[in-house]
């Protein structure tokens, strides 16, 4: 119907946030990675799609909440990607973000899965700078820290998610050893 599903988000992508500069940068980088990781078949082309849209709701349009997570999930779902939205809505623990904000039903509107696609895109967002280079997540989580503050809610949440990122990168690396894929 709309032809190749990495091809119809790195379109959304780009017409949502080429704008962003460093924020673009970051999100063509997390594609770049997540293609990296060949998962087979639909799961692979899910995967780099959903690096493609996961900061998506940082778009200024989109932005209604000023949780890009839940904005990009939410405008997700009204696209009828229902994958999609519940693999951006819980990126990066943003369950977790939820909570401390204050949002109420977070999971009851986006159900977390848990998966090895929730791992491996958290995976491919925190090993991936701001500006797009390849970087440890315990780099990126420390950038972050400085970026927002220790006391910012974005930075009280990735420090909380460090236990699950190493967990999911270990994931992550066995998935690729297995399927002979160096990362």
């Amino acid at each position: 119907m709309r032809g190749d599903r990495v091809d119809w988000a790195r379109a959304q992508a780009e017409q949502f946030m080429s704008t962003l500069g460093r924020r673009w940068a970051h999100v063509q980088a997390v594609a770049a990675r997540a293609a990296s990781i060949r998962l087979e078949g639909a799961d692979g082309e899910l995967l780099v799609a959903a690096a493609y849209l996961h900061d998506i709701g940082y778009a200024p349009e989109l932005a209604a909440t000023g949780f890009h997570p839940l904005d990009g999930a939410r405008h997700l779902r009204s696209l009828g990607e229902e994958d999609l939205a519940r693999l951006v809505a819980h990126h990066t623990n943003a369950r977790h973000e939820a909570g401390l904000r204050g949002i109420e039903n977070y999971e009851d509107e986006f159900p977390f899965g848990g998966t090895l696609l929730d791992d491996a895109l958290t995976f491919c967002d925190l090993s991936t700078s701001p500006d797009g280079q390849i970087v440890t997540i315990e780099e990126r989580v420390a950038e972050i820290v400085e970026r927002y503050g220790p006391d910012h809610v974005v930075a009280r949440t990735v420090l909380a998610g460090m236990p699950g990122f190493e967990r999911g990168r270990e994931r992550v690396r066995r998935h690729c050893a297995e399927a002979g894929v160096s990362l």
